[in-house]
């Protein structure tokens, strides 16, 4: 579905990222991790065509037999959310503080080519309730909601559109624990039920080990090591991987105890 070849970014003054190579099959759950600063959001970004004006990219980045690089600007906005979503750390950025969460689903559907507004409300209140909202926040301004709620919303608008892939960056970083388990079971949940894959940029190994089915390391923009979680898991090959395990929280395996963040990440 994905196939990312020789991808790198760079500004004036150094590489970013660096000949990153990935593949993601549909339905397939791929953990992106590495410490802040190692590439992991620019390299989504770029996915999607979305960096900033000062950066440039090259290599090659197909998505369903389309290579995004050189798509027009007007394919890139009609695939970005109807079939490439994005959720982000930041899900406040997600929403304009003085409309209501129902204006920025209702808008969504509008751009996107959804002319009937009685259709686009059923559908936005559909989404609200299948992550686990009330569908009466369908009325209310994001300042009205929690944390917890504004972010399941920000997943519902995310997923809006069944889109094939998400990318989720640090979806669960500004949660505690318990709103960042009912997130990722959310996610798991739609991932079975539409079949998107799955692109999920984070931290804490504990995730990694719960949810994805691949995992890929990142460090200094080039990926250093990938493959079956359970093979990098309980047998890191890059010297790397081996001092990230190594450097947070415990995770349980079995027979072992082994640490499960990155380093200067809060657990």
């Amino acid at each position: 579905m994905l196939t990312l070849q020789e991808v790198s970014i760079a500004s004036r003054q150094q590489m970013l990222v660096d000949h990153v190579s990935l593949s993601l099959r549909a339905g397939e759950w791929l953990a992106l991790v590495g410490q802040s600063g190692s590439g992991k959001s620019l390299l989504s970004q770029g996915i999607g065509q979305m960096l900033p004006n000062n950066l440039r990219m090259s290599g090659s980045v197909m998505f369903r037999n389309q290579e995004l690089t050189t798509l027009p600007p007007s394919n890139l906005r009609s695939l970005r959310g109807r079939q490439i979503a994005y959720a982000f750390q930041d899900y406040q950025g997600s929403f304009t503080p003085f409309l209501r969460i129902g204006q920025h689903l209702d808008e969504y559907q509008q751009v996107h080519g959804e002319k009937s507004r009685t259709v686009r409300r059923r559908k936005g209140i559909e989404a609200l309730e299948s992550v686990g909202l009330d569908g009466d926040l369908y009325e209310r301004y994001p300042f009205q909601l929690s944390g917890g709620q504004l972010q399941r919303a920000s997943i519902a608008l995310a997923l809006l559109l069944s889109p094939a892939l998400l990318i989720a960056d640090e979806v669960t970083t500004a949660l505690d624990s318990v709103s960042g388990h009912r997130i990722l079971e959310l996610l798991r949940d739609k991932q079975r039920e539409t079949g998107c894959g799955i692109l999920f940029i984070t931290h804490d190994w504990r995730h990694v080990r719960r949810y994805a089915d691949r995992l890929a390391v990142m460090k200094d923009g080039q990926i250093v090591e990938t493959g079956n979680k359970h093979r990098v898991l309980d047998h890191p090959q890059h010297e790397y991987t081996r001092q990230l395990i190594a450097a947070a929280p415990m995770l349980q395996r079995p027979g072992h105890v082994l640490t499960s963040g990155l380093e200067g990440v809060e657990p």
